[in-house]
């Protein structure tokens, strides 16, 4: 007897290409929430249902519902926002949301604690700025990201144009969501066929990244589908594809775990984006659609075998991938400050806590975007890192550029500690459903408390991987941190150490389920160690996996191709 497929599975099947009863929900003004199920539907439109878990307990206690919001995610691929777009996100986060605009660790935006009432002109408005929500979220292909500077140099460009061709093309291509938000024509009969997704769409959700050494600053080896830019002789040659990356897991649950992808072979521009759509779908074909802990491409490809994978890649490509090319990464994190590309014009990163843009004090982020939006003649670069780029500028507008930055307190970045330089956090409470600890609201805490522990062993200018997250999922990608919590519990977290500062090594656990006083009290001697026996640039992961301190985990996957 064939096993009984999840309930999602059901619910993609019967939602008519996505549409369900969202209408009807939506009209519905005696709740502020939707049906469960159009919950679920939702996701592919960019937008999760949340409530306020500070306030449910109380709300309970006075017989409300709970405090119901949703979450809008916008699909930029690669990052990319101009100044007009900026304005119109700003606006919608002043009018509609609860706190600001986030940037989020796969280049994009959020708006957190917008109403119900409220949804369909925010998305509307999203759509009239030429930008889309649509498979934000979901069991489709989501954002797609890319190494954030493509007029750094031709081949960059190049890449980036890919990323966003692969991000248009691979789309659903239901018109529900003109439909339900744009006033589009409503269905009449069956449903539009999705050449690519079919009636119930992927598994589960699929993520592309793409990587141009030496920078790995989107962790290419986290992708479901990594690219690996190759540039030979200045030009762009191809791709090196890497599969079955991925971050989330179960605590409690050794069948769950996060892996990285592992390349297989390399692919000329002309044939990537067979090739991607292709992986796709035999992800779509073989995926476990009954367990859906088990539903990423990283379990298709230990359940199935990669060999066995790539061989039917290459069946139904009808062509064998090439030997995958030599690379080498040497930097995982963003470069803060001014960098001139190949054709004289400049990129200013600035650093963004956790990516929450909000007025706070002196350092008014929100503000001084808008500002700079005013004037900014390029664009804007999200990164994987939650930060932002001022990208395109002329080398004259620079001192114009650099005046609104200092003036709204967004220039920390020359201040900062490494270790605060290179964090990043997920949402996590009050929001998230998922979160079992604090992350985002933690992050300046613990940062505080690190960096007395780092200054105190002449460390402070050490740039260390700092990766929180409040539950095993992985938005902030914990398991490739050199220092990782991941929460358990209020107040309590796993302790993980010794990835690598390139994305190459996963990190393992250390301590587990432990508060604030063990995990500082488990890094002060270790940090006491790194600054009196590293060697010459020597990252604190490599070193602890060096002095024996960690012992090497055997991986389950170790990427082929790289060049040490």
């Amino acid at each position: 007897m064939a096993a009984k497929l999840s309930e999602l599975e059901y619910i993609k099947e019967n939602s008519r290409q996505l549409r369900g009863s969202i209408a009807e929900g939506l009209a519905d003004t005696v709740t502020g929430s939707i049906a469960e199920a159009d919950t679920k539907l939702l996701k592919f439109h960019g937008s999760y249902q949340q409530d306020d878990r500070d306030l449910r307990e109380e709300r309970r206690k006075q017989k409300l519902e709970p405090l119901y919001a949703f979450m809008l995610r916008a699909r930029l691929p690669g990052g990319v926002v101009t100044p007009a777009q900026w304005l119109v996100f700003d606006r919608l986060a002043c009018d509609y949301a609860s706190s600001g605009l986030r940037i989020t660790t796969r280049q994009t935006f959020q708006w957190h604690g917008i109403l119900k009432r409220d949804l369909k002109p925010t998305i509307a408005a999203i759509n009239h700025a030429m930008a889309s929500t649509i498979a934000a979220c979901g069991d489709v292909l989501r954002n797609v990201v890319a190494t954030p500077l493509p007029q750094q140099s031709s081949a960059h460009a190049e890449a980036y144009d890919w990323a966003a061709r692969l991000s248009a093309e691979l789309a659903p291509q239901t018109t529900a969501y003109h439909e339900l938000w744009l006033d589009g024509e409503k269905l009449v009969g069956e449903a539009e066929p999705e050449p690519l997704y079919g009636r119930t769409y992927l598994p589960r959700k699929f993520k592309i990244g793409m990587a141009i050494p030496p920078l790995n600053d989107i962790d290419v080896f986290a992708q479901d589908l990594g690219l690996i830019a190759i540039r030979e002789g200045g030009a762009l040659a191809g791709f090196n594809l890497a599969i079955g990356g991925g971050m989330g897991a179960t605590h409690g649950d050794p069948s769950t775990y996060p892996r990285l992808a592992e390349v297989i072979g390399f692919v000329t521009p002309g044939q990537l984006r067979e090739a991607a759509e292709q992986v796709i779908a035999i992800q779509r074909d073989w995926g476990d659609r009954v367990q859906r802990k088990h539903a990423r491409l990283k379990y298709t490809l230990d359940n199935r075998g990669t060999d066995a994978f790539k061989a039917e890649l290459e069946r139904r490509l009808g062509f064998a991938l090439r030997p995958a090319r030599p690379f080498r990464f040497d930097h995982n994190g963003d470069r803060y400050g001014w960098l001139e590309g190949e054709d004289g014009r400049w990129h200013l990163t600035l650093h963004i806590e956790s990516g929450r843009l909000l007025d706070r004090g002196e350092q008014r982020l929100l503000t001084g975007m808008r500002e700079l939006a005013k004037v900014h003649t390029g664009d804007f670069r999200l990164t994987c890192n939650q930060n932002v780029i001022v990208a395109d500028v002329e080398a004259a507008d620079r001192a114009r550029i650099d005046a609104i930055v200092a003036a709204h307190g967004m220039d920390g970045y020359r201040q900062q500690s490494a270790i605060r330089r290179h964090a990043i956090a997920c949402v996590a409470l009050p929001t998230c459903g998922l979160a079992m600890a604090e992350s985002e609201r933690y992050l300046p805490t613990i940062l505080g408390r690190l960096e007395a522990r780092l200054e105190h062993h002449g460390l402070l200018d050490a740039p260390i991987l700092l990766r929180l997250s409040g539950c095993p999922n992985g938005c902030s990608r914990p398991y490739l941190g050199e220092i990782a919590l991941v929460g358990r519990g209020p107040g309590r977290y796993d302790l993980r150490l010794g990835a690598d500062f390139v994305g190459q090594r996963m990190n393992q656990t250390y301590r587990e389920n432990v508060d604030e006083a063990a995990i500082l009290e488990a890094l002060d001697p270790l940090f006491a160690r790194y600054a009196a026996e590293r060697a010459e640039h020597e990252g604190f992961g490599d070193f602890l996996l060096r002095s024996g301190i960690l012992v090497p985990a055997p991986a389950r996957r170790i990427p082929a191709g790289v060049v040490a």
